[in-house]
């Protein structure tokens, strides 16, 4: 269906109202005044009410122009950042970035460089794909995202340096393990039940870090095992910077463990089509590595 109205004649309504006159409105459309003229009466013969009302020597805008005003106004917004994102493209920015980032990875720093992105290219729209462990290799590999915080590197790409991360065995200040005295061993731990999470891969399940408890409980995501480990349904090897307040308030503590008190796990930005990959993805890396 064919609007009745185009683009051009709310263009020149437009200009008449902002203007305050058809002549003044000619000068800025560089148009004849006869022109605008007659492009605004067009449009009034194919509106169901009159733009315009006689108010003694001046033409004022009726209630019903008004209302017509502020949706051609933003009409002509949209089509002009529709304009703006056809030359966008064509420069070679992607309409969008899927970015996969392993569960284990600080999202307010990532969300920090995101938030730099947006500034950088408003027009670009971001999907961040939560994944843990092989599903993060998955996503690379697969070509399901174009960007990726992995702690492993597969054969055939570069990785960023983005840091390191430290998991620590903690658990609630109430939890049996919390209250011994001298460091525990592993034949301590394997009597406790241990919160680990789920790998998202679906070819292959990857393990991480000490998986000794003869009781396992599996979940999905780091801020369902930190409620469980506040609940005091076992210990788990956390992110630091994950439990930074809670390890303040004193609803978690650290375990003191006679090995493996602290795993440092190196993290990396790959970019999953490498030297061909679009400027808006080289823009997201380039923001992520800034916040290291």
């Amino acid at each position: 269906m064919i609007p009745k109205v185009s683009l051009e004649q709310w263009a020149t309504f437009k200009a008449v109202v902002d203007e305050g006159s058809f002549a003044r409105a000619a000068e800025v459309l560089n148009k004849s005044q006869s022109t605008v003229s007659y492009s605004v009466a067009k449009m009034e013969s194919r509106l169901p009410a009159a733009l315009f009302e006689q108010s003694g020597r001046k033409a004022e805008l009726s209630s019903f122009g008004q209302a017509m005003y502020r949706h051609a106004s933003s009409l002509l917004t949209q089509a002009l950042q529709v304009d703006q994102f056809a030359t966008y493209l064509a420069s070679g920015w992607e309409p969008e970035v899927v970015l996969a980032v392993d569960g284990i990875a600080p999202m307010a720093r990532v969300f920090c460089s995101l938030q730099e992105f947006s500034q950088r290219s408003p027009h670009t729209r971001i999907r961040v794909l939560e994944t843990t462990l092989s599903g993060t290799e998955e996503a690379l590999l697969r070509r399901e995202a174009d960007v990726v915080i992995t702690a492993r590197v597969p054969p055939g790409f570069i990785g960023h340096n983005y840091g390191v991360i430290n998991k620590i065995a903690v658990a609630s200040p109430d939890h049996p393990m919390a209250k011994c005295e001298a460091p525990l061993n592993q034949s301590v731990l394997r009597q406790h039940r241990q919160i680990v999470i789920r790998d998202s891969g679906t070819k292959r399940e990857q393990n991480a870090g000490w998986l000794g408890s003869e009781q396992r409980w599996t979940v999905s995501h780091f801020s369902t095992s930190i409620e469980a480990v506040k609940s005091g349904l076992g210990f788990a090897f956390i992110p630091q910077e994950l439990i930074a307040e809670e390890l303040q308030q004193g609803s978690l503590v650290t375990l003191d463990l006679d090995f493996g008190g602290a795993q440092q796990i190196p993290l990396y930005v790959v970019a999953s089509a490498q030297s061909d990959a679009g400027l808006a993805s080289k823009v997201v890396v380039k923001c992520l590595l800034a916040e290291v």
